[in-house]
């Protein structure tokens, strides 16, 4: 069977989130690093999103899509899970993170630091300061969430896991969602041990990218 193909860019959390996927699954794939809205996204996703995918004829856009086939279609561990509970957990947890969650901590909070609309290309202060009232009570909402069990749902790693974990590691390398994953131990606790497993770390955004290691507070 041909090699599962990523469409998408190293430093998308999305794009993240798939091949994250792919890693604990053990799936054989291939990284095509592509930007949003360029034609090879257009090509699969109506609206030029990333990440998409491509496995012999089937083209596949949406992450969660995307995780859907491969959970299904390649053996190792179910990260989707089939009991009617914790798979309506899931979805309900992936739902909340992509719906919500992202919006507040990745499109408001961290585009006014990366992607400021301000006349200067400094960081957006009036937006940040309105944001991040929310992001800290979302944190709280995370933080609550995981306190039982250390996962979103159950007892073991899900997809609802796999979708966040980017998200985290963006938010903690700014100052305000820093502080406020800080202040949440079991949240804080979550995501040290997260992101200390192989399909965290083989799949961390290149230095210089927004919320990676050595990336500058913005970029211009």
């Amino acid at each position: 069977m041909s090699k599962v193909e990523i469409i998408g860019g190293a430093r998308s959390t999305y794009t993240w989130v798939a091949r994250m996927v792919c890693e604990e699954k053990a799936i054989p794939y291939e990284l095509k690093e592509v930007a949003p809205r360029s034609p090879e996204a257009f090509a699969i996703h109506p609206f030029g999103k990333i990440p998409v995918l491509r496995h012999g004829d089937l083209e596949l856009c949406e992450s969660k899509a995307i995780a859907t086939y491969l959970d299904l279609n390649f053996p190792g561990p179910k990260l989707i899970p089939t009991e009617p509970r914790q798979a309506a957990l899931t979805e309900q947890w992936v739902s909340l993170v992509n719906t919500r969650i992202d919006s507040t901590m990745i499109r408001t909070y961290l585009f006014a630091y990366i992607f400021p609309k301000t006349a200067d290309g400094k960081p957006d202060r009036e937006a940040i300061d309105a944001v991040t009232p929310t992001v800290q009570k979302e944190i709280g909402l995370l933080d609550r969430a995981v306190a039982k069990t250390g996962f979103l749902v159950g007892d073991s790693l899900t997809y609802a896991d796999i979708n966040l974990m980017p998200i985290l590691f963006r938010v903690r390398h700014f100052p305000e969602g820093a502080a406020a994953v800080a202040a949440a131990k079991p949240l804080s606790e979550y995501y040290e041990r997260l992101a200390a497993r192989p399909s965290f770390q083989k799949t961390m955004p290149p230095p210089g990218a927004p919320g990676a290691p050595g990336a500058p507070p913005r970029l211009g």
